[in-house]
């Protein structure tokens, strides 16, 4: 079940949740967050096999559904023709997810996504406020919210751990050309929380996110951060 956080400011809300609160961001059962377990990676069908074969799909959804537009245009890169879309639901406080950012999403870029082979689409599914900020950020930096995302995704430790979660949002907003006023008025924008909120809604009430990363690829469910491999194992087959 997914939380409803209070219609409260993101800058607001900042100062107010400990570090603590967010730890545990993978995944939200409800639960106390002692309790909360984040999403596992997805494995091959048979992990007995020396060979990496492609993770079986826990689900499938009407592509057609899947790229209607929703409350916040979406954020692509590649063809828009490609062969094979792949959408990804993450929070910005997701460790997986800073994990996939890291280790996997760099070799599908250049093997897939600049080829031409795959259009890639991320979404937010926020678990917590700071997350919440991260992605609001990353949306007012406009043409830069790519780079923001791998920013945030490679600094998570240090923002999400903090104890003033502004303070150190701001230092790396400064990068991407925020100033203090452009920074404050982006956490401060109700409509700009509400949309991020809406596209989590979404993504949890018709497509059954639970967790993150989840990926869509061509419309079949893949639950946890993948290796290049095991992604190559289900893109390939597709082209």
């Amino acid at each position: 079940m997914i939380r409803v956080l209070s219609r409260r400011t993101a800058l607001a809300t900042l100062a107010a949740v400990p570090a603590a609160v967010v730890l545990a961001a993978c995944s939200d059962s409800g639960k106390a967050e002692a309790e909360t377990k984040p999403a596992e990676p997805a494995k091959p069908a048979d992990a007995a096999k020396p060979a990496v074969e492609a993770p079986q799909p826990q689900g499938t959804v009407d592509m057609a559904q899947l790229l209607k537009p929703g409350a916040l245009p979406d954020k692509s890169l590649g063809k828009d023709d490609a062969p094979v879309t792949i959408v990804e639901y993450a929070s910005m406080t997701c460790p997986h997810c800073a994990h996939f950012n890291d280790t996997t999403f760099p070799d599908l870029k250049t093997k897939y996504i600049d080829t031409g082979k795959v259009r890639y689409i991320l979404r937010e599914f926020p678990f917590d406020p700071r997350a919440e900020a991260g992605f609001m950020l990353a949306r007012c930096a406009g043409d830069n919210y790519f780079p923001m995302v791998d920013v945030l995704f490679k600094q998570q430790e240090n923002w999400v751990t903090a104890q003033n979660a502004k303070d150190a949002l701001f230092q790396l907003s400064k990068l991407a050309g925020f100033t203090q006023e452009s920074f404050n008025a982006c956490l401060t924008d109700q409509k700009l929380l509400d949309q991020v909120r809406a596209v989590q809604k979404r993504g949890a009430d018709e497509f059954k996110v639970d967790s993150t990363p989840t990926f869509f690829i061509n419309g079949k469910t893949y639950k946890g951060a993948m290796s290049i491999e095991e992604m190559s194992a289900i893109i390939d087959p597709l082209l």
